[in-house]
């Protein structure tokens, strides 16, 4: 437990002036996004630069825009909740593959990072597609994987990402045995001992549709709280309510439609099609 505990502790710990991330971390041949898909930045953004972040990262890119301040007031509600309690194991699922779980994810830990006192361990638990390292312009990693089914130490794995606060637990390769790896007494160890150390850390954990990925069901028994998201439009009735009933009502706190038109009016989501579907 205490390796765990003092690995977070150092990675929170690095200030902004941390190095550039080394080729071997961010190699742009090696899953980074490709150069026509990184947002335009000023020469003065240099730490944007050097991670390439994702342009659909709108909470550090444009955290005034208006999908930004949709993910402040998702953030507001998680935070502040009516129990006066809020969840501090957040697991982030889809009803389907393509409704912008990662998206939401990735979003809503950077919105949480960037309040006054919460700190966020953002963990990629989609170990069948891996996508959040690529967000956040890491090339190919070890991660949760590499962890669970090799013991590799987690202080060797935690990514230090440009947000403050925000530490990245990606993924890692691919197994054979995902579920088996996911649905283990060492994963439910894992997210104990890391919620355990600090009361204002936050675990927002990006998981496969429970549908496609048996794993996540039992990665719900482990969590707090669960934010499903569907894609209006496209995301069968039959589909949401067949994942409400595995996950369970009285685990989701909220719901996400996504490319939604009325999303400035009642929704938290967005509804511009800049935005990809992972």
């Amino acid at each position: 437990m205490g390796k765990i505990f003092d690995a977070l502790e150092k990675a929170s710990n690095q200030t902004d002036n941390t190095a550039p991330l080394t080729r071997s971390r961010a190699d742009a041949n090696e899953g980074a996004r490709s150069a026509d898909n990184v947002v335009a930045l000023s020469s003065t953004n240099k730490i944007a630069q050097e991670y390439r972040l994702d342009p659909n990262l709108v909470a550090y890119h444009s955290p005034q825009s208006i999908e930004g301040e949709l993910f402040k007031m998702l953030r507001t509600n998680l935070l502040f909740p009516p129990s006066g309690k809020p969840p501090k194991k957040v697991l982030i699922t889809s009803a389907l593959p393509g409704d912008g779980k990662s998206f939401i994810s990735s979003n809503m830990a950077i919105s949480i990072a960037q309040g006054v006192e919460e700190y966020v361990l953002l963990i990629d638990a989609d170990v069948r597609r891996p996508t959040i390292h690529s967000y956040f312009g890491f090339g190919k990693v070890a991660g949760l994987s590499e962890h669970l089914a090799a013991g590799t130490e987690v202080s060797k794995i935690l990514l230090k990402s440009p947000i403050p606060k925000l530490t990245i637990f990606p993924a890692g390769n691919s197994p054979k045995n995902p579920t088996e790896l996911l649905s283990s007494k060492k994963m439910k160890k894992l997210l104990e001992e890391v919620g355990k150390r600090y009361d204002d850390r936050f675990i927002i954990i990006d998981s496969p549709p429970p549908s496609m990925a048996a794993e996540t069901n039992a990665i719900v028994n482990f969590v707090d709280a669960v934010i499903l998201v569907i894609r209006a439009g496209k995301t069968p009735r039959k589909a949401v309510s067949s994942t409400i009933d595995q996950i369970g009502k009285e685990k989701i706190v909220g719901i996400v439609l996504n490319y939604s038109d009325q999303a400035l009016k009642k929704y938290y989501g967005y509804g511009r099609p800049y935005f990809d579907k992972k």
